[in-house]
């Protein structure tokens, strides 16, 4: 079974350079006293940033490339995640939205996958 994702969970983007906790704006669940997650929660409130961004697709990262003569050049990354984390927990919701769990990722439009390296708990688990 998959373990249920809380706020402090600490995801990684395939095209960033450091790891980030997760905030989660609370929906009214705890556990082990801190707020679950649900797929809906993949916003810049939820996802600051991932250090630097290495996606030559990222516009940013692509005008600095450009700039140095084709070297990669990774800039600060802003995620640009829009749609929901997939897949979930599907059988548990929370505000009528499946929970979030640690098999569950995201995708950056400019082409990094967000997982989860650690749910922020490992009592609670989810099918």
């Amino acid at each position: 079974m998959a373990q249920a994702v809380c706020s402090t969970a600490i995801c990684m983007c395939s095209m960033g350079a450091a790891p980030t906790a997760l905030n989660v704006i609370p929906h009214g669940a705890l556990t082990t006293q801190l707020p679950l997650a649900n797929i809906m929660d993949d916003t810049i409130v939820n996802l600051p940033t991932f250090g630097m961004c290495m996606s030559p697709s990222n516009p940013t990262v692509a005008a600095a490339t450009s700039a140095a003569l084709g070297v990669l050049t990774p800039m600060p990354c802003v995620p640009a995640i829009m749609a929901p984390w997939v897949v979930g927990s599907i059988p548990v919701l929370l505000e009528n939205i499946p929970v979030l769990n640690d098999t569950s990722k995201a995708i950056c439009n400019w082409g990094g996958v967000v997982s989860i390296n650690f749910p922020g708990q490992v009592q609670t688990s989810v099918p």
